[in-house]
């Protein structure tokens, strides 16, 4: 016996499980690949200047694996003109110490751009959390249209048994 909710249901898993065989690898794979890309362009754009601190360096503001780092203003010279402005920098430089700090193709102050290792690591960590982002809800969905059908059934059992029920024990004469 087959009922038509349970092809419907037979429909929706084999569609959830395609669109997300498909689709997820599909999204992990173009948002990697786009991730790549922008952190190549931030390598070619990106470039360090010497600069030249211009306060004590004061409490860290961040202990990491980095090591610690601390807030500073520096002045270095980019394109011909001398600039000032405040950035993250290891912890224990005295004023007038130089330190390297990481400029954009206009001269502005940047964070250093991810190395190729870690340009891949966290390329295919975004591609895997779009992958994710894609697959939760196609699944998602399937289970809410599996859930409906089940309801549907069990409505359509209780109706059954409304019916059957009262000749239940019944003898035949």
């Amino acid at each position: 016996m087959r009922r038509r909710d349970d092809v419907v249901e037979g429909w929706v898993v084999l569609g959830v499980w395609t669109a997300i065989a498909v689709g997820a690898p599909f999204t992990g794979t173009v948002c990697a690949h786009s991730a790549e890309d922008a952190f190549a362009r931030q390598r070619a754009d990106r470039h360090p200047v010497q600069a030249v601190l211009m306060d004590n360096t004061s409490s860290p503001v961040r202990a990491g694996w980095e090591g610690t780092r601390v807030r500073a203003t520096v002045r270095w010279t980019a394109d011909g003109t001398t600039r000032t402005d405040r950035t993250m920098i290891d912890a224990g430089h005295r004023v007038g110490s130089e330190v390297k700090v990481w400029v954009n193709g206009q001269g502005r102050l940047v964070t250093r751009p991810p190395s190729a290792t870690e340009s891949s690591v966290q390329a295919d960590a975004l591609g895997l959390l779009a992958a994710t982002a894609f697959a939760a809800p196609v699944y998602a969905g399937g289970r809410v249209l599996r859930r409906q059908l089940d309801r549907r059934r069990i409505d359509e059992w209780g109706r059954a048994w409304d019916r059957v029920g009262p000749q239940w024990g019944r003898e035949k004469r």
